[in-house]
């Protein structure tokens, strides 16, 4: 279930999936008013307490700020993880187990550096990446040195690696293993059974696992198990684990830059004296705006609600056309485009025709262990707009494909 890619250089692997979007689209005018649906930035209504409290702290823009952050927002984030996990009641560490970080971003590229530090004696490194992936995945393992290495999500494995298939010889020389839940695209949601399983590879084979869950906090109705809850749950440990989260999703602020990590204690050390040198700080006005969201429930319930809407409007207007399904987390559709000629068809042939843009799956994935790329014939669609502008866009989908 695994390859590797193939790549020929970093150019190639860090190609960003909007730069390609962009480089399609050239030249093609939009056959209507344009609605972007390719992009995963939330719409919702801005937070009330973001202003206030930005201003209210807008001096300390002329301080450097602590690289791990103040003791208030490291709190915030051991208490929320405590109230929304409540198996981890008490159990966080803010001053060992809690990072702050640039948006969530960031540290899922840097992470891979004292991922790759404590197994220094290996000769060929490996980072295992889920197919499709975020890109920041892969360019972290590039640049690193270590090599990427993709495992096949698609349906068949319930868009979720296939753990059990993993070569032993690969596993042992692997610093890291990259895990998105809910998936981007995909929206698949890994159980605890399957966290539990993902956990014990790391602990047998000394490796790190990296959790991305910067969509958790956006589902309909069960919310998606922890990495840290289940890694505690195993032995009371948090060893070899780590979560990635942050505010751009949960809170719809991407614009804020604002996330963390927390998990294995010895790792957020080590993590923490790199990030010293080689990693921007959070300032201080957002960090206190920070504490703030990581406090606060109703705004969060507010973009649930919203979502929720926009894929009842789904289920209502694509009526289970393209493969449809209703994702178990997550704002995206991943939809199989196949009939209209794959990703990269339909998507000139949607902005062409009816203005609706959409981003090709293609340019998310890599060629897999079958020999084809998982998204080639799929579009990602970011249901991240009013329910207005949601129900016309795809509306306008339906009629321009059929």
């Amino acid at each position: 279930m695994a390859i590797q890619a193939g790549l020929t250089s970093l150019d190639d692997l860090v190609a960003s999936p909007f730069a390609r979007l962009a480089e399609l689209l050239h030249g093609i005018a939009p056959g209507a008013p344009p609605i972007d649906l390719s992009l995963g930035e939330p719409r919702a209504l801005i937070p009330s307490f973001l202003g206030p409290t930005l201003e209210q702290h807008l001096s300390e823009f002329g301080r450097y700020p602590p690289i791990r952050g103040i003791p208030a927002l490291r709190q915030a984030i051991a208490v929320w993880l405590s109230r929304r996990y409540p198996t981890l009641a008490g159990q966080v560490d803010a001053e060992a187990e809690v990072l702050p970080l640039n948006g969530s971003r960031e540290g899922l590229f840097s992470a891979v550096f004292p991922a790759l530090a404590r197994k220094a004696s290996i000769a060929r490194p490996a980072v295992l990446i889920p197919n499709p992936f975020y890109q920041a995945y892969a360019a972290g393992a590039a640049a690193s040195g270590a090599e990427p290495v993709f495992l096949d999500s698609a349906g068949a494995t319930q868009f979720l690696p296939a753990l059990d298939a993993i070569d032993e010889q690969l596993l042992r020389r692997t610093v890291a293993l990259y895990l998105c839940t809910p998936s981007n695209p995909q929206g698949a949601v890994a159980d605890r059974s399957y966290l539990a399983a993902a956990i014990a590879l790391a602990r047998r084979f000394d490796f790190m696992l990296f959790a991305d869950e910067c969509y958790s906090e956006i589902y309909s109705d069960t919310p998606p198990p922890g990495a840290l809850d289940a890694a505690f749950a195993a032995n009371e440990s948090f060893a070899n684990v780590v979560t990635f989260n942050s505010l751009s999703k949960r809170s719809g602020l991407p614009g804020l830059r604002s996330g963390f990590v927390a998990g294995d204690p010895a790792f957020i050390a080590a993590f923490a004296r790199f990030r010293n040198v080689a990693c921007p700080q959070v300032p201080l006005p957002i960090q206190h705006v920070s504490v703030r969201a990581w406090s606060d429930e109703a705004h969060v319930e507010q973009g649930r609600a919203l979502y929720r809407q926009n894929f009842d409007i789904a289920g209502a207007v694509l009526q289970g056309r393209y493969g449809y399904r209703r994702p178990q987390g997550g704002f995206f559709l991943w939809l199989d485009i196949a009939a209209h000629g794959g990703g990269e068809e339909a998507v000139k042939t949607l902005w062409k025709g009816c203005g609706v843009r959409l981003l090709p799956g293609k340019y998310l994935a890599r060629t897999g262990a079958s020999g084809v790329n998982p998204g080639v014939n799929h579009v990602r669609v970011a249901l991240v707009h009013d329910s207005a502008t949601t129900g016309e866009a795809l509306g306008r989908i339906v009629a321009t494909l059929g």
